[in-house]
């Protein structure tokens, strides 16, 4: 996203801000869609676990019986994308087949699966006093969501947010616009057959980069907003929104192989962790390999990288252990490769000389993402999980673990890199917030 935002006016909590005079009708139009939204979601936040889940299985259905309908939309986007020049990586994640959608529909029934957070009681005690505290999980109200060229987002966002009873806003980018507006239409349908109102689930898509800047100062009607893409959406929606953001990341991310490491399983996580699909964020971008291990384990890296057709780039020493690899090229590394989310059939390796180079390095160019370690040596994979200041470390395991479903949260509306409220996938508990419920017998404050 690319739009122009004006500078952000302040607000006050549950107020709206108010346009400059002669504003055209394209506020009031989003404003709208928000304020639905709002009204359906107080229908939504007392609705039983029976209720949502039924709901989401209908979803579910849907989405199976109209495949057909979503995916001629999504030929239409993938054909207008490849004639526009988009990039490898998003025709990837725009891309929707039956297989994909199958798989969207599973995940909307493991979400239904799983335990509603709404009414869990996160701590409680009884005060000496007498007063009876509980801090329960309550649903946000209104989640907005912005994103690119990801129609699964689409509905991993929506029924997340059912389940959380929330309801939920959506800008979807222009590059997918015909297949989100199918699969809401789709979503929407099956929440009606359901017994919901269809305002749980909507979009600004229609109004375009100035929709997307008033959705962003919906402030009072949408109480939390979700950038998930590239590095500049995601950053001009943190620099105009006035809606309070839960900002997702980039992802740079490093696989250390350790001095200790069982090197098989070493470059069964590296090769994973690259080209299982490149265009996700959790792919790794820079491999980075201790001194000790790095004669036996370069030669068997680089020549497994190069037979996936990953492009290396590498330090002198990687280029040194290259020479007379058959088919094996490496660029020289520069400063902006150990910088890059290539996002592609592309690979940095360094060589490094021991832990605490690793981890100097991570911490200078790491998007804080994920990160992993290979090693058999118990107190590296300690020391490397508490000084890796990442919202995700694995050990001897893929960077691409780092995802909602895989995790067990059944799916994820992004994965955040902050550290206020929420950090990594972002899954159901995520998307509520909670409420002190303060129980007394005519207690007064003294």
């Amino acid at each position: 996203m690319t739009a122009t935002v004006d500078a952000p006016t302040s607000a006050r909590a549950g107020e709206v801000e108010e346009p400059p005079a002669g504003q055209d009708a394209v506020r009031e139009a989003v404003l709208d869609v928000c304020r639905a939204a709002r009204v359906a979601s107080k229908a939504l936040a007392t609705a039983t676990r029976a209720t949502k889940d039924a709901a989401l299985l209908a979803v579910a259905d849907a989405l199976v019986a109209q495949a057909p309908r979503v995916e001629a939309a999504n030929a239409r986007d993938l054909e207008r994308g490849a004639a526009e020049g988009l990039p490898a990586n998003l025709l990837d994640r725009l891309r929707l087949d039956a297989g994909r959608l199958a798989a969207i529909a599973g995940a909307v029934r493991d979400v239904a699966a799983l335990p509603d957070p709404v009414g869990e009681v996160v701590r409680g005690q009884t005060l000496p006093n007498g007063l009876r505290l509980r801090q329960l999980r309550v649903p946000m109200g209104v989640v907005a969501v912005v994103y690119e060229a990801r129609p699964n987002v689409t509905v991993d966002a929506a029924s997340l947010a059912l389940k959380s009873g929330s309801a939920v806003v959506l800008r979807g980018g222009s590059a997918a616009r015909e297949t989100n507006a199918v699969v809401v239409e789709v979503v929407r349908e099956a929440l009606v057959a359901s017994g919901l109102p269809a305002e749980l689930v909507s979009t600004v898509d229609e109004h375009g980069r100035e929709g997307v800047r008033h959705l962003m100062r919906a402030r009072g009607l949408v109480d939390v907003l979700v950038p998930r893409g590239g590095a500049g959406l995601i950053a001009e929606v943190v620099r105009s929104s006035t809606v309070p953001v839960i900002e997702t990341g980039t992802g740079n991310c490093h696989v250390y192989v350790d001095a200790a490491a069982d090197l098989d399983v070493a470059l069964a996580v590296a090769l994973n962790s690259k080209t299982q699909r490149t265009s996700t964020c959790n792919t790794a971008e820079t491999v980075l390999v201790h001194a000790a291990v790095a004669g036996a384990f370069l030669p068997a890296l680089l020549t497994a990288m190069s037979a996936e057709g990953v492009r290396l780039h590498g330090d002198d020493a990687v280029r040194a252990a290259a020479e007379g690899l058959d088919g094996v090229e490496v660029e020289p590394a520069t400063d902006e490769d150990w910088a890059t989310e290539y996002l592609a059939l592309e690979l940095a390796v360094a060589v490094v000389p021991d832990l605490d180079a690793a981890l100097a390095h991570i911490d200078r160019w790491s998007t804080q993402h994920t990160e992993a370690v290979v090693t058999r040596d118990l107190a590296v994979a300690e020391r490397f999980a508490a000084e890796v200041d990442s919202a995700a470390v694995m050990v001897n395991a893929s960077t691409r673990f780092t995802d909602g479903a895989q995790l067990g949260l059944g799916a994820e509306v992004g994965i955040s890199t902050q550290k206020l409220h929420a950090r990594g996938p972002m899954g159901l508990a995520e998307l509520t917030t909670t409420r002190w419920v303060v129980t007394g017998d005519g207690h007064v404050r003294a």
